[in-house]
């Protein structure tokens, strides 16, 4: 399970951004974007952040997801689409020579603090 690796990876990013000088900070919401191609089921890197986020500023925190769909862009002919399938070959010039634009991201969007 690598998600155990990615939450790992989620919490120090995490934690290394809240600011010293907040005294007892407590992270409310936690505001990811993952991409589709991540290969990252949601749930296991939830139960993930809950087991690894005990006892600091994280646990209990909200984890919000927004999934980031697949983009490409043609370098033949500059198109750019989303697609849901594994196909990527352009659909205005039909050729194959594209480039992904988003869909394997992982990152923190924007971490909320409480106000206490």
């Amino acid at each position: 399970m690598h998600e155990m690796g990615i939450a790992q990876q989620l919490v120090t990013i995490a934690l290394d951004a809240i600011p010293d000088d907040i005294k007892n900070p407590r992270v409310e919401t936690l505001n990811l974007r993952i991409g589709k191609l991540a290969a990252v089921v949601e749930h296991s890197l939830s139960f993930c952040l809950e087991v690894i986020t005990k006892d600091t500023p994280l646990e209990g925190a909200e984890l919000v997801i927004e999934q980031v769909p697949v983009c490409l862009r043609c370098e033949s002919c500059k198109h750019e689409w989303q697609t849901d399938t594994p196909a990527f070959g352009c659909p205005a010039c039909k050729t194959g020579q594209v480039t992904l634009i988003s869909g394997r991201e992982i990152e923190i969007s924007s971490i909320e603090l409480a106000d206490d």
